[in-house]
């Protein structure tokens, strides 16, 4: 049991403070000003035409600096929604959109729980799981692209009317200029430059508060005020509920509900480990497994049962990279080709799910059927697809050992 223990805690254990560094960077990069100019800059850009493809862009950038797709569905996304709506596009369309977006800029972004969650059950760097995961998600989210560009160039509708009530909210309570841009291009430098992954979260975070006194010094808020907004949440109150709605966060408090949940995949992967439950269970399904796309149909395949089982991603995720990471390296794959799987098949499908806890808020946010907007998040259902196409290529499928004649043959 203390093997399972240990092998368990090291795997959950990272995630945690990383969560709490993201908590704290969400909440000083809305303070800042640092979100709300990119929003009121990607709203602006908006045309009837291309709304479509807009509106998943615009989402995804808000999701890869959030780090969270409810999040950015839950503020955003709900005024896309209503322009969608106006501009008379059906609204399983403009929640595919929404959706699509969302999830893959949660993906890609090192802000996110899910994807911070992977990494670390599969012992993977973050930021080399991150790199690693666009082989398979930039293709599927460039079709997507394409697929609503065809649709707003096959519809006639009329102009639409950029006077947004959550533009002027934005504007008349945030200080709008570029200069906040400067906290994420530092942040993307560091990345760059593979800063460890904590240094760069803690230093964003510190980055957003200095640019929220020096940009925002008309919100009054102090450094203990800050450091308060920091830890319970951020919720101002401008007049406008949307506007409301989009600079809420829910600060350090608000993750520790994700990080008691991790904690107790903990106890629950040490129970699976240590009664040796995991490898009874691992060997009678993966006994015959000793191929690449093989192994990575089958953890593809187990993701999308675990999902619909557990109803719970993050558990989910888990269970799975316990399962396969022994036949990883049992031939010889390396620990981020599971990683990345597993979002690949767990995180991206949880919202197509109409029973899973991100079904049931998905659609209950976005006021839109999960089986009215599933055809439509063309993202999410297309990343399981070219995952296994691109192992079914061999394209950039390295082994742990090079000169392992078993390695060459898989």
């Amino acid at each position: 049991m203390a093997v399972g223990l240990r092998r368990s805690a090291s795997q959950i254990l990272p995630a945690v403070p990383m969560l709490i560094f993201i908590a704290a960077l969400a909440t000083t990069w809305m303070i800042s000003g640092v979100v709300p100019t990119l929003v009121d800059y990607g709203l602006r850009m908006l045309s009837p035409t291309w709304f479509l493809a807009t509106t998943c862009l615009v989402c995804a950038m808000v999701s890869v600096l959030t780090g969270s797709s409810w999040s950015t569905i839950a503020t955003i996304g709900v005024a896309f929604i209503g322009i969608g709506s106006a501009l008379g596009y059906h609204p399983g369309w403009t929640a595919g959109a929404i959706i699509s977006g969302a999830y893959f800029g949660d993906k890609v972004s090192p802000l996110s729980d899910t994807t911070v969650i992977a990494s670390s059950t599969c012992g993977v760097d973050l930021f080399a799981h991150i790199r690693y995961m666009t082989i398979t998600t930039l293709p599927a989210m460039a079709i997507a692209l394409v697929v609503f560009s065809i649709k707003g160039l096959t519809v006639d509708l009329p102009p639409l009317d950029r006077s947004v009530d959550m533009l002027t909210g934005l504007r008349q309570y945030f200080n709008i200029t570029p200069w906040t841009l400067v906290v994420p291009v530092i942040t993307l430098l560091m990345i760059a430059m593979r800063v460890p992954t904590l240094i760069t979260l803690g230093s964003s975070a510190l980055l957003g508060m200095v640019c929220a006194f020096v940009l925002q010094p008309h919100l009054g808020i102090g450094l203990m005020e800050m450091l308060g907004d920091v830890f319970s949440g951020f919720a101002p109150y401008t007049g406008s509920s949307a506007v409301d709605e989009f600079m809420a966060t829910g600060g350090i408090a608000g993750i520790l509900p994700v990080v008691f949940l991790v904690l107790s995949a903990l106890v629950f992967g040490w129970v699976m480990i240590g009664t040796g439950m995991l490898a009874s269970l691992t060997h009678a399904l993966t006994r015959h497994i000793n191929r690449a796309p093989a192994a990575v149909g089958a953890t593809i395949i187990t993701g999308l049962t675990l999902n619909s089982c557990t109803a719970d991603q993050y558990l989910s995720i888990i269970v799975n990279g316990n399962m396969y990471r022994p036949v990883y390296r049992r031939i010889c794959l390396e620990p981020r080709l599971l990683s990345r799987t597993l979002e690949d098949s767990v995180s991206v499908t949880s919202p197509l799910i109409p029973w899973s806890s991100c079904g049931v808020t998905q659609s209950t946010v976005l006021g839109v059927p999960t089986l009215e907007y599933l055809p439509y998040c063309i993202f999410n259902y297309l990343t399981p697809i070219v995952s296994m196409v691109v192992i079914s290529l061999g394209y950039k499928v390295r082994y742990t050992v090079l000169n392992s004649v078993r390695a060459r043959r898989t």
